[in-house]
């Protein structure tokens, strides 16, 4: 299959929101009330910084071969995209969500229904908008010669025994995150009799369209009492599900990532720019959290204004 690989037509699909939207703001705060400073609802999961024009542009740069960008939000487009472009194509929150979750504030749920975006290619990419890549990329970065996806991830040695021992005998609670992969890790489990303790490198991550309605359909008396999580909750399945599973049915091809080649820099430690400069990964993510000011918002925006300083075809 490899050589019919250079004519695969692969979509790639990005969340966006502009959480500094008074209107915005106001539908949440009816839903959840106020943004509180937990990693669950700070303001950095929706604080709107521009990441998405220089993931567009990374993407241009060194993956111009991607077929069409598929943008799902609330009634929103960013102000600097250029919708004329016949690559762009935004994807409102009614056009997939069921009325039951919506309004929608909760990446985890929107996450299971990216197969049902309309014109979406079997082969497609899914990335948060402060994912990018940083050298260039070709399809088989992220589809195998037989044509199922790479998935990458983390080592994480033991896993199982160690969210075992925090839980039942340390008795401490996991962590939002680390609880929604494990309720996805552990479902996989049930279903398969594999435990998949590795988590996925948080960066742009491949899949089969199929596949994932699939695995949505298998797992979808599980998925459903979770759609009414309007804001993230600890029942929620994270989207590690559509990996592992796939991964489960030899479906997919699980490949380790180090710092060199998926690098998550957290904006609030100043000291991780110097350290991205010096692994120059394959993938880097802007991470943004409870703990980054405004000030280190700022610092993120000029220093990628500063690494991918020309303006893409998608932009005004």
């Amino acid at each position: 299959m490899k050589e019919s690989m250079q004519g695969m037509e692969i979509d790639l699909v990005y969340l966006w929101v502009n959480g500094n939207d008074p209107q915005w703001q106001a539908k949440r705060q009816s839903v959840a009330g106020d943004i509180g400073d937990t990693s669950v609802n700070c303001k950095g999961r929706y604080a709107e910084n521009e990441e998405l024009k220089y993931s567009l542009r990374s993407i241009e740069l060194y993956a111009p071969w991607i077929r069409k960008i598929f943008i799902v939000t609330d009634n929103q487009v960013p102000e600097w995209l250029d919708i004329t472009n016949p690559r762009i194509q935004i994807v409102d929150h009614s056009e997939i969500l069921p009325e039951e979750s919506r309004p929608c504030f909760n990446s985890v749920i929107i996450e299971n229904f990216l197969y049902k975006i309309p014109g979406l290619s079997e082969y497609f990419l899914y990335g948060n908008d402060d994912m990018l890549i940083n050298r260039p990329v070709t399809p088989e970065t992220f589809f195998a010669a037989d044509g199922f996806p790479i998935v990458r991830m983390n080592r994480r040695f033991f896993r199982k025994i160690s969210v075992w021992l925090r839980q039942k005998v340390l008795k401490k609670k996991l962590g939002n995150y680390n609880r929604k992969i494990a309720n996805a890790a552990n479902l996989v489990n049930s279903r398969f009799g594999i435990y998949f303790g590795g988590r996925t490198h948080h960066n742009i991550d491949s899949y089969r369209k199929s596949d994932y309605e699939h695995v949505y359909n298998m797992f979808k008396d599980v998925i459903k009492p979770t759609l009414i999580h309007h804001i993230r909750n600890d029942e929620d399945i994270n989207r590690h599900i559509y990996s592992y599973a796939p991964l489960a049915e030899k479906h997919a091809h699980a490949q380790y990532v180090n710092k060199k080649t998926s690098f998550r820099l957290q904006i609030h430690e100043v000291e991780q720019y110097q350290k991205l400069e010096e692994y120059n990964p394959i993938f880097f993510c802007m991470n943004d959290s409870q703990f980054a000011t405004d000030e280190d918002r700022s610092r993120s925006k000029e220093y990628l204004e500063r690494r991918f300083p020309n303006k893409s075809e998608f932009e005004k």
